[in-house]
C-alpha cells in the first residue's frame, strides 16, 4: 500500500492512541473517539486511508454488523481484513478500522443508511452489499424513499459492483442506476414499508418473493443468487448447504448475501462458506450468558422489522424478557412499538423491563398478551427459574445488558 503522507500519519497514529486510552479507562470501546481525533487532525483521512484497498461496503436497516462479520470472515481467505466489527457505521467508526489495520489490503465496513453516498464517494468502494429498507429511529431518520433515493444518485455513473437484495422493492429501486449489478433472492418477511413502488407510487402486486408495479414497467428483477430455506443456489445453479451456527432465516439470507459479496472478490463458495460457518456471534448478538444457572441468550431488535425477525429466533417453549430504552441511538419516539405483532408472544411468561418498559407494557396489553413487569433486567432475570430463557433487547438496553456481563461477543 502506498505510504500515507506525514500528517495523515499523525493523525492516524493519535486516533489511535484516543482509541486505546478510551478502552484503558473504561469510557468505551475507541472505535468512535479514535476517529473523531483522527479526523480532526486531517479532514481528508478516510479517502487516504481507503487508498489502495480493496473494500466493500454494507449497508441496510438490518443486518448490517452480522452480514459485515460474515463478509470479513470469507475474505480472510485473502488475506488481513479491516473491519468496524463493533458497529461504529458512520466515517469516525471508518477512520478508527481503517487505521487500526492499516496496511491490511482488504476491508469491510457497515454504513449507516444515511451516510452511504458520503462514503462511496469519500472511499471510492468497489462493492457495496444493499440487503433491506424499512422504517427505524423515526424521530430523526429520513424517510426510508428519500435513502433510496440518495442511492440511486450515489451509485449512478460509478463502476461499483452492487450486491443488492431484489425481493425488497426500495433496495432494488435504490440499486438498479449502479453499472453492475448481482441480485440476491434474500428474501423481505417485513412488507409494510414496501406497497407502492417507488418509481411512480403506484401500488405493487406481491406473490410471494415476487412483485411488480401495477402502474408502470418496475418490477423485481432476476436473481443470481438466491436463497431456498437452508440452502444456497449460485448462478450456475449449484445448491449449498449453509450450515451456519447463527439462527435463523434473517441469518440464512445474510449469509447467501455474503457469499455473493466474497464471490465478488475473487473467494469461491467452497472456500469461503467454511468460514461462515465458525461465526458463532456478532457483537454479543445471539450469545448466551449465564448467571446463577440461568442461561439468557441475547437477541437484538431496533425496529418492527427487527422484532419480526428475534421472534423467529426466540425458543416458544421458554420464557422471554423484553427490554426497551429511547435513548439517542434508539430514536426517542417509541410510536413503533404499535407496529409490532406481539400476539406471538401469548402462552409463554413474558418479563418487561428497560427504560421505556410502561410504553411496552401498555402495548402488551392491548394486544392482550400477560405479563411481568420488573423494574431492571437484574430483577427480571433473578425471576426466572434455573435454566434457559431468551432475552429481546433493543439498542442501548442490549449495549447495557452486555456490560452487565462484562461485553459478551
Amino acid at each position: 500500500m502506498t505510504q500515507l503522507p506525514l500528517r495523515a500519519q499523525l493523525a492516524s497514529a493519535l486516533g489511535r492512541s484516543a482509541a486505546t486510552l478510551s478502552k484503558m479507562t473504561g469510557r468505551g470501546d475507541g472505535s468512535v473517539i479514535g476517529g473523531r481525533v483522527g479526523l480532526l487532525l486531517e479532514p481528508d483521512l478516510l479517502r487516504k486511508l481507503a487508498r489502495d484497498r480493496k473494500l466493500a461496503l454494507v449497508s441496510a436497516t438490518n443486518g448490517k454488523t452480522t452480514t459485515t462479520r460474515l463478509i470479513t470472515s470469507a475474505l480472510l481467505e485473502l488475506g488481513d481484513v479491516a473491519t468496524n466489527a463493533l458497529g461504529a457505521n458512520m466515517p469516525a467508526g471508518h477512520v478508527s478500522a481503517l487505521s487500526q489495520n492499516k496496511s491490511a489490503p482488504y476491508g469491510v465496513l457497515e454504513v449507516d443508511e444515511k451516510y452511504l453516498p458520503e462514503v462511496l464517494d469519500t472511499t471510492g468502494a468497489g462493492v457495496v452489499c444493499l440487503m433491506n429498507l424499512s422504517r427505524d429511529q423515526m424521530d430523526r431518520a429520513a424517510e426510508i424513499w428519500l435513502l433510496a433515493q440518495k442511492w440511486r444518485r450515489a451509485l449512478s455513473g460509478k463502476p461499483t459492483h452492487v450486491i443488492a437484495n431484489c425481493d425488497d422493492p426500495l433496495v432494488t429501486w435504490g440499486a438498479s442506476t449502479a453499472a453492475k449489478v448481482t441480485w440476491v433472492s434474500g428474501g423481505q418477511r417485513w412488507k409494510e414499508d414496501s406497497w407502492c413502488c417507488p418509481e411512480c407510487g403506484g401500488p405493487l402486486d406481491r406473490k410471494d418473493a415476487d412483485w411488480a408495479c401495477k402502474e408502470c414497467t418496475f418490477h423485481r428483477p432476476e436473481p443470481q443468487w438466491a436463497i431456498d430455506d437452508e440452502v444456497a443456489v449460485d448462478p450456475r445453479g449449484q445448491r449449498w448447504q449453509l450450515d451456519i451456527q447463527l439462527p435463523g432465516l434473517a441469518n440464512r439470507s445474510n449469509a447467501v448475501m455474503a457469499l455473493a459479496v466474497a464471490e465478488a472478490f475473487g473467494v469461491p463458495v467452497e472456500r469461503a462458506l467454511p468460514r461462515l460457518r465458525q461465526v458463532t456471534s456478532v457483537a454479543g448478538r445471539y450469545t448466551t450468558v449465564e448467571r446463577d444457572g440461568r442461561h439468557a441468550r441475547l437477541l437484538l431488535a431496533k425496529n418492527p422489522a427487527g422484532w419480526l425477525e428475534a421472534f423467529d429466533v426466540a425458543d416458544p417453549q421458554l420464557p422471554i424478557i423484553l427490554s426497551v430504552n429511547a435513548n439517542g441511538p434508539d430514536g426517542r419516539d417509541t410510536s413503533w412499538l404499535w407496529d409490532v405483532d406481539y400476539r406471538i408472544l401469548r402462552g409463554r411468561p413474558v418479563f418487561v423491563t428497560g427504560e421505556r418498559r410502561l410504553d411496552l407494557a401498555l402495548r402488551l396489553e392491548v394486544a392482550d398478551v400477560p405479563f411481568m413487569l420488573c423494574g431492571s433486567f437484574t430483577e427480571a432475570l433473578a425471576m426466572q427459574p434455573p435454566g434457559r430463557v431468551d432475552v429481546i433487547a433493543n439498542y442501548t438496553a442490549f449495549q447495557q445488558i452486555r456490560t452487565e456481563f462484562g461485553r459478551a461477543v
